[in-house]
């Protein structure tokens, strides 16, 4: 099942969206009305499909980086390869 919730929701009730994941549901975290992030169980699992249907793969840049960091560099990190 999927969920999306904002990191004010998130922050207040981690406890219960860590009890969710482990019961299979994932999560988009919007941050600034705008998806930034997923949490999804590490087993049992929510396939996550290919990264070229992922929204959030390649997309373009919502504000600045301060960690000197491009685009390309976090998707990289994120997703163990380059973005478009």
């Amino acid at each position: 099942m999927s969920n999306t919730i904002n990191v004010k929701t998130l922050r207040h009730e981690m406890g219960r969206v860590i009890e969710r994941v482990k019961r299979g549901e994932h999560f988009t975290v919007l941050y600034r009305s705008r998806p930034a992030f997923r949490i999804v169980p590490l087993h049992g699992g929510v396939g996550l499909g290919p990264l070229e249907d992922d929204s959030l793969y390649g997309a373009e840049a919502v504000g600045q980086s301060t960690d000197g960091l491009t685009a390309v560099d976090h998707d990289r990190i994120l997703y163990g390869q380059g973005g478009e």
